[in-house]
């Protein structure tokens, strides 16, 4: 029998050696980072991805989308590659956490700056309200109407399920709030029909110490206290009543602030005629705004052709700068805290949220 002696020859390289080559060549992650990922299990309430790292991550269901899904199915496919949010660190086994909503909120937020800049109208469904106003979407984010800036005869509770132009008065992603007005998109429609010097008819739907909100063609003017005579007025509630039909002048259309200011002052032919006849102010009112339109071009003519605002009359509207402090967030619901290295990276996820009139609405 020949007896085979296998010499097994000592190459230099351990268990050791081979744990420490792979970490050198292990990809570090760290919470903040968008990375390339492929689905690999799917589960009943999240998936496992395969990112590249020692240990497969994971995404829970409710982190897989902007909107609310049922089963991880609905979002997801088995060996589908694409883009995850790293959420938090390895936990004590190893495993990180994902998320595809964080994207897609980062996305959103993009996208409303982007139609800010660009003063574009958009159109939302009503999908809920408060007592502060109402709520909408917007690219997945939850916006809020204030109520003093919906321009509709109908109860707030009335407006669920209608669809309304909108033009954004706040978009702040480290605040969390995006704040839209109707009455302002209303407002740029009506401008673009009309002219300051014009004079129209309207009807007074309400009355404040500062002045009557009159309704010109379906958007709201201010009759400023100041704007209704040359005669010292103590109250509006002296000189009108809640649905008086009023003939009244434009003196400023203030787009980016969706004010239409109005005066009757200046139709007045003799100073005190609305307090003391109000029909001879009406009678004369096209008159009247004839000379003050040609008073305003002689204006510029004057200024060497350039271009003066119609605001040396105030006409104040206390809307416009209006503090909004109960506005919801515009996240859906608290999003998970992510490691202080990646606030820079999300700052959506540290947010100062405010409390809400109702609790966070839900997607369904």
């Amino acid at each position: 029998m020949v007896n085979l002696k296998t010499t097994v020859k000592d190459i230099g390289f351990t268990h050791e050696d081979f744990a420490a080559l792979l970490d050198k060549y292990d990809y570090h992650f760290s919470p903040g980072d968008v990375v390339a990922g492929t689905v690999f299990s799917i589960e009943p309430r999240g998936a496992l991805i395969d990112i590249g790292a020692k240990t497969a991550a994971y995404i829970p269901i409710q982190e897989m989308s902007i909107n609310r899904v049922e089963s991880p199915e609905e979002v997801l496919q088995s060996n589908e590659t694409r883009e995850f949010f790293i959420l938090t660190d390895e936990n004590e086994d190893g495993q990180l956490t994902l998320s595809i909503r964080r994207i897609e909120y980062m996305r959103a937020w993009e996208r409303v700056r982007q139609l800010q800049a660009e003063d574009a109208t958009v159109r939302s469904q009503v999908f809920a309200t408060n007592r502060g106003g109402a709520l909408v979407r917007i690219e997945g984010l939850r916006g809020f109407i204030p109520g003093s800036h919906i321009s509709t005869r109908k109860p707030k509770e009335e407006l669920v399920a209608e669809e309304l132009p909108l033009k954004f008065l706040e978009v702040d992603e480290d605040r969390n709030r995006l704040v839209l007005s109707h009455r302002r998109a209303l407002v740029e429609r009506k401008m673009n029909r009309l002219e300051v010097g014009e004079v129209v008819i309207g009807t007074v739907r309400g009355i404040k110490p500062y002045g009557a909100f009159i309704d010109i063609g379906g958007v709201s003017g201010l009759l400023h206290i100041s704007e209704i005579s040359h005669d010292h007025i103590d109250t509006p509630h002296s000189v009108f009543n809640v649905n008086d039909e009023v003939k009244v002048m434009i003196i400023d259309l203030d787009a980016e602030r969706g004010r239409i200011s109005l005066s009757t002052k200046q139709l007045e032919p003799e100073p005190g005629a609305m307090v003391k006849n109000r029909e001879l102010v009406y009678e004369k009112a096209e008159e009247m705004a004839a000379k003050f339109r040609e008073k305003m071009l002689a204006q510029k003519q004057a200024k060497a052709g350039i271009d003066i605002p119609v605001d040396s009359i105030d006409a104040d509207d206390d809307l416009s700068d209006e503090i909004l402090e109960d506005v919801p967030s515009a996240m859906e619901e608290d999003l998970p805290e992510v490691a202080p290295e990646a606030a820079a990276a999300a700052p959506e996820a540290v947010l100062d949220l405010v409390e809400e009139e109702i609790p966070p609405a839900t997607v369904e």
